[in-house]
């Protein structure tokens, strides 16, 4: 079966992955390094596989992960990991456990870059993505 997502669609999903680093490492701006948090966890989302990996792998115009506050992005992101899950339950199932996990990867790998234990901060914020992942199984999807 191949599936075929829209501009919008990869949109969403490039937006989820790579707004969970860029949440995580303002996160841990306070307590470590934000450019390695957000360079060990692109450097996880690029070794991502599946068709996740190729959608991951595109050329990544129009995410637009700018904002004034940690708020600002969180606005963005945290709704675009639940959209991303009901996008990938509904059109490629397989490939929502492999979203959930290459996002869990890299905030994982980025995490790692911290000595000892993250701060409550980075432990919240990392929280709050897998709780946007796991949304999208949590709240079944309204039709109009």
């Amino acid at each position: 079966m191949s599936v075929t997502f829209s501009d919008q669609d990869k949109l969403t999903l490039r937006t989820a992955a790579y707004g969970s680093v860029a949440l995580l490492s303002a996160a841990g701006a306070a307590g470590g390094s934000p450019h390695k948090i957000a360079t060990d966890g692109s450097i996880a989302l690029a070794s991502a596989t599946g068709l996740v990996g190729h959608v991951l792998a595109e050329k990544s115009t129009g995410v637009d992960l700018d904002g004034k506050s940690v708020a600002e992005l969180a606005d963005r992101v945290l709704p675009a990991l639940t959209e991303a899950m009901r996008l990938l339950q509904k059109q490629a199932p397989a490939e929502a456990g492999n979203f959930r996990r290459t996002v869990v990867v890299a905030l994982e790998a980025a995490v790692r870059t911290q000595r000892g234990e993250p701060s409550p901060t980075v432990a919240e914020m990392t929280n709050k993505i897998i709780g946007a992942l796991d949304a999208a199984a949590a709240t079944p999807e309204v039709t109009a």
